[in-house]
């Protein structure tokens, strides 16, 4: 862990190895996960069942890699009621919020001739990848599955890895209640191309969302342009901003909330107080101890930990804008006074009583969030990433002769002779044709 002063003329260079974590994907990454998938195109289910032999030690036949509607029925039979009823909650209270970003399809004839409009269209087969090494997610099934539902898509296909066989009972009973259509036991980046290009039992989807391990963020970028993808995704990160007030044991378990995801997570703090960083950073040491998975946290602390001072919150929030986190909280008095000037971030916890869980979870609001800086420019997952839109332009005859000598100008311009005559052939003025 580093306790840094923004005033150290070498701050930057100090920083740089944590903003650098996750970056570079060897070469041996690379080749061996185009390698998977130049051989599932070219064996299909022969060789994903190769692969989840290897990989997850599980050995089935092609029907076996579908998890049957059997033992989604069992999964509710041993998990407890009150966790279907929390599942439950997630479900509903994402989907109201996902509701909201709904986009209809609309026309506009405000001018004489002409109607121009945009059709929504929803995708019409979409695949989630859910982890399921180091942790169980049912979280990630219900933030990727119910925007995909809500947004209209005819059919969902959930992949997860099985290591040894074994199902986690909880996310069969989140893909259920969110409305997936299909599970397959698969994963890894064998999992990837095969949605991307489809085998005999895999259906080929449109888009590939959802989060994974290096192997999967590196097929998906290299699928992508086959297969729409979500975003790109590297180790997690929470930056909190604190002016001092509030509580460090809070704080504390905000920033080890994340960085007991993985050993590359970042859990940063920036504070105005030197005294209150060294809380947090004592009462981090105390919480690591309480920890089931204390020691990923412990590594992720250590190597990409820090705890930063700075002179005011307005140097605060510039490095926060040049940061953009995946998770910003503002653990200030007054959250909404500063809200204005924050720019970039992928979501946003406003106040002492908002923890960077309760988004992860069923605040509403979806937790699939741009990392490693591209807040700057991506958004989180939402309903947009399972629709298209397709542009809609009608010109009458009138319209046409109005405006069509403007058309062709500006296709002479471009030196695009057959653009222009493909307007000037339809135009009533035009006597030779």
């Amino acid at each position: 862990m580093k306790f840094l002063d923004m005033r150290d003329p070498g701050f930057d260079e100090q920083f740089a190895g944590i903003l650098a974590r996750g970056e570079q994907v060897g070469r041996e990454v690379e080749a061996a996960v185009l390698e998977i998938i130049a051989d599932v195109r070219t064996r299909g289910d022969a060789a994903l069942l190769d692969y989840t032999k290897r990989f997850d030690r599980l050995e089935t036949d092609a029907e076996g890699l579908l998890v049957a509607d059997e033992a989604i029925d069992s999964a509710f039979a041993r998990v407890s009621q009150e966790d279907i009823a929390t599942l439950r909650l997630a479900v509903e209270r994402v989907t109201r919020f996902h509701e909201k970003q709904k986009q209809k399809s609309w026309l506009d004839a405000g001018e004489d001739g002409v109607l121009l409009g945009q059709k929504v269209t929803p995708l019409e087969r979409v695949g989630i990848y859910v982890p399921g090494g180091k942790a169980s997610y049912p979280s990630s099934v219900i933030m990727n599955a119910v925007p995909a539902r809500v947004a209209g898509v005819s059919e969902v296909v959930m992949v997860a890895p099985t290591p040894d066989g074994e199902v986690n009972p909880h996310v069969l009973v989140a893909a259920r209640l969110s409305g997936v259509d299909r599970i397959f036991r698969i994963g890894g980046a064998q999992a990837v191309a095969a949605l991307a290009y489809g085998t005999h039992t895999i259906p080929r989807v449109d888009k590939i969302t959802g989060p994974g391990n290096i192997y999967v963020a590196t097929a998906k970028k290299l699928v992508f342009g086959r297969v729409g993808i979500d975003m790109i995704a590297g180790p997690s990160e929470i930056l909190v901003i604190s002016d001092g007030s509030g509580s460090p044991v809070h704080v504390a378990a905000d920033l080890l909330s994340q960085a007991e995801h993985d050993e590359l997570a970042s859990a940063m703090l920036i504070t105005t107080s030197r005294e209150f960083g060294g809380l947090v950073v004592a009462e981090v040491e105390r919480q690591l101890g309480l920890l089931r998975r204390g020691e990923i946290a412990r590594k992720s602390w250590n190597d990409y930990g820090v705890v930063m001072v700075a002179d005011s919150l307005g140097d605060a929030i510039d490095f926060s804008n040049r940061l953009a986190p995946e998770h910003l909280e503002l653990a200030v008095a007054d959250p909404f006074e500063i809200l204005p000037s924050i720019r970039n971030a992928g979501a946003i916890f406003l106040g002492h009583f908002t923890p960077e869980a309760a988004g992860d979870y069923l605040a509403g609001p979806n937790h699939t969030l741009p990392t490693g800086g591209t807040a700057r420019f991506f958004s989180p997952l939402s309903v947009d990433d399972f629709v298209k839109k397709s542009s809609l332009i009608y010109f009458s005859r009138g319209a046409l002769d109005r405006l069509g000598s403007d058309i062709v100008r500006l296709a002479g311009l471009e030196g695009l002779d057959a653009h222009g005559r493909s307007v000037s052939v339809r135009m009533t003025d035009r006597k030779e044709q």
